[in-house]
């Protein structure tokens, strides 16, 4: 009875590993490049989705399913600020649309606690759109300024450690 949510929901597994790998491999790069800021969203951001794994996997469980835990996609090796950004803007906003039609086939399907993880799923890849759109605005905005303002805090940081 519930095939079909036991299959949109392990697409929506692959989708969130696919994520958290992306975004923890920006985490490192950005972090090794000194911004801080950037980096510590990334990490968040990534340690979020885990948590949208877990909730999915544990509704795969309980309808009888067995979890698929392989990433949907390899890990894109995008370095430059402006790129993460746009890319991971795109991931959420994808997400996000891919979300909102599962809660719809999930509704139609008479799952009301699937539609509703879906539906809740929705709301947090929009709130991550939402965080990369205005970093990335304040990228574009302010420029390599921007940047260097998060690559000295960490410095300073790092230097009152060092003392």
């Amino acid at each position: 009875m519930y095939e079909k949510s036991i299959e949109l929901l392990n697409r929506a597994v692959r989708d969130e590993l696919s994520a958290v790998n992306q975004y923890m491999y920006f985490h490192f790069h950005l972090d090794d490049q000194g911004y801080e800021l950037l980096s510590s969203l990334f990490k968040r951001t990534a340690i979020k989705e885990m948590t949208h794994v877990e909730t999915l996997a544990e509704r795969v469980i309980f309808l009888k399913g067995d979890v698929t835990m392989r990433a949907e996609e390899e890990v894109k090796p995008v370095q430059d600020v402006v790129e993460i950004l746009e890319m991971a803007r795109e991931m959420e906003k994808t997400s996000a649309r891919n979300y909102n039609v599962w809660a719809n086939e999930s509704s139609a399907n008479e799952d009301a606690v699937t539609k509703k993880i879906f539906e809740q799923l929705v709301a947090d890849e929009e709130g991550h759109y939402d965080q990369f759109d205005n970093e990335l605005d304040k990228v574009k905005q302010f420029g390599d300024r921007y940047l260097a303002l998060q690559s000295i805090e960490r410095a300073k940081s790092q230097l009152g450690a060092a003392e």
